[in-house]
């Protein structure tokens, strides 16, 4: 059974309790494997590898903040909701945005990051020089399943051929690199670290423009997903990240890039 404020485990009352936090760990700069501690990463539960990034990073601030051991679950995309919603772990911190489609199965706390959505396509590519959406018209494109990148900007890149949802982030740069397609959809994040893993990418950026994609707030305030009705935990978290701000954010992310591993594969 579960016990104390936050519906943690607890081993004794001598005990820290422990929050577990679920993510792929395969999403830099958010998330990713690596193979030993190096920068503060976590060990991930159940395995001999390391999880470290963007998502690890923010989950060991707000545990240290909150008095809290911490407990990184890997897991895949479309298995994050369904952990929450069964208990399996506390909250996932995994780069997921704050949708009405999301709340209506899990809570988020307040955003923990604000991320734009970008173009990425190969620096000798036919769209190296796209300076809107329009600009894109025609082009072989594909993004992450079950993302607003998928779901909402591929369908309004005129002409676009959309070819099936890839099943992760990587396979989503794969896709890019191997000459599957001519451009990906994603976040401002992942697009700077893709870069750095890839250097013949090119970050196409058309915020604040008349060619910018079309998105809401919803889609780029990213959030930490809870249970429904576990509003004393997402209060705890809240209490965290209201002492921070867009800076510490930015500053933070920037960071996790810095020390991403160059392997798209991590």
């Amino acid at each position: 059974m579960t016990c104390g404020v936050f519906g943690v485990q607890s081993v004794s009352a001598a005990d820290k309790k422990t929050l577990k936090v679920a993510m792929e760990c395969g999403y830099a700069p958010y998330n990713w494997t690596q193979p030993d501690d190096s920068n503060g990463a976590v060990q991930i539960s159940g395995s001999s590898d390391y999880a470290y990034g963007y998502d690890v990073m923010m989950a060991k601030k707000i545990a240290d903040e909150l008095g809290y051991d911490l407990e990184i679950v890997k897991l895949d995309w479309d298995s994050l909701v369904p952990a929450v919603q069964s208990g399996q772990v506390d909250c996932v911190i995994a780069g997921q945005s704050i949708t009405k489609e999301r709340q209506q199965m899990v809570d988020f706390t307040d955003p923990y990051y604000y991320a734009s959505i970008i173009t990425l396509v190969k620096e000798d590519g036919d769209y190296k020089d796209a300076a809107s959406v329009e600009d894109l018209k025609g082009a072989t494109v594909t993004s992450q399943q079950n993302t607003i990148w998928y779901d909402s900007c591929l369908p309004q890149i005129p002409d676009g051929n959309i070819l099936p949802a890839q099943e992760s982030a990587p396979a989503m740069l794969v896709a890019l690199e191997s000459g599957k397609c001519d451009a990906v959809v994603t976040d401002m994040p992942t697009g700077k670290a893709a870069c750095v893993a890839y250097p013949d990418f090119k970050l196409l950026d058309f915020t604040g423009t008349d060619g910018e994609f079309e998105v809401s707030d919803e889609d780029i305030n990213i959030g930490i997903s809870l249970k429904k009705g576990n509003d004393e935990l997402k209060d705890a978290i809240n209490g965290v990240l209201s002492e921070m701000t867009e800076d510490d954010f930015n500053d933070m992310m920037d960071e996790a890039i810095s020390v991403q591993p160059l392997s798209s594969e991590s």
